[in-house]
């Protein structure tokens, strides 16, 4: 049974990012934990490194997982674009050092993964991919992007998703570049129906057929 979701933002936005939001809205009565990352709560405006956020990533999980009184594999965790990918990396055992191509630490045992704009790679650098922790995802994953994505096209990440043994669920919004921008409450819908999905949640099953690609 999914107990609660925990959930990060992208690299220039918050936790009260109007997208976070409105994901905390669509999976009530699930208990929602939106986390800044350590450098937002000190007022910096620069990410940290990798390693620092995927330890953010961890401690965030653990402090819910205290919190609700449950096991890490009860949670499901996910974000926009860097959060999403700082949680990709967490669930896949990477710490986030880009010269190490193997999982370097036990894999954070989440029940699914949600990656919201996953940034494949920079806006027209389609040679600097960040995939290498992509085939050793083995939970539940769902990526939702838009069609115009100028981080990754679809072609792009059907290509390296299909490394992932968890088998990804794809849903591409039509239209959208990597801000989804006015695609809040579809978005909010296709993450509950997928989390409802996943087990004893509430939802509609036949929703969330709906919303796989």
């Amino acid at each position: 049974m999914i107990r609660g979701v925990v959930l990060f933002p992208g690299a220039g936005s918050s936790a009260s990012h109007a997208s976070l939001v409105a994901l905390d809205r669509a999976l009530q009565p699930l208990k929602v934990e939106r986390v800044d990352f350590p450098y937002r709560v000190a007022g910096r405006r620069v990410p940290d490194r990798a390693p620092v956020l995927v330890r953010a990533v961890r401690d965030a999980v653990q402090h819910a997982c205290e919190n609700w009184s449950c096991a890490s594999t009860d949670v499901v965790i996910g974000g926009r674009s860097m959060g999403g990918r700082m949680c990709s990396m967490a669930v896949a055992g990477f710490d986030g050092n880009d010269k190490v191509t193997q999982p370097a630490e036990p894999p954070l045992r989440v029940a699914g993964l949600v990656c919201l704009s996953y940034p494949l790679h920079p806006p027209g650098q389609p040679t600097k991919l960040r995939v290498a922790h992509l085939p050793s995802i083995k939970v539940p994953s769902l990526f939702v992007s838009g069609t115009r994505d100028e981080f990754g096209s679809p072609d792009e990440l059907r290509e390296h998703l299909n490394a992932a043994p968890s088998e990804p669920r794809l849903h591409f919004v039509e239209g959208s570049r990597h801000d989804l921008r006015g695609k809040d409450e579809l978005v909010a819908r296709v993450v509950a129906e997928w989390v409802a999905s996943l087990g004893d949640t509430p939802g509609s099953t036949e929703s969330a057929e709906t919303a796989r690609e």
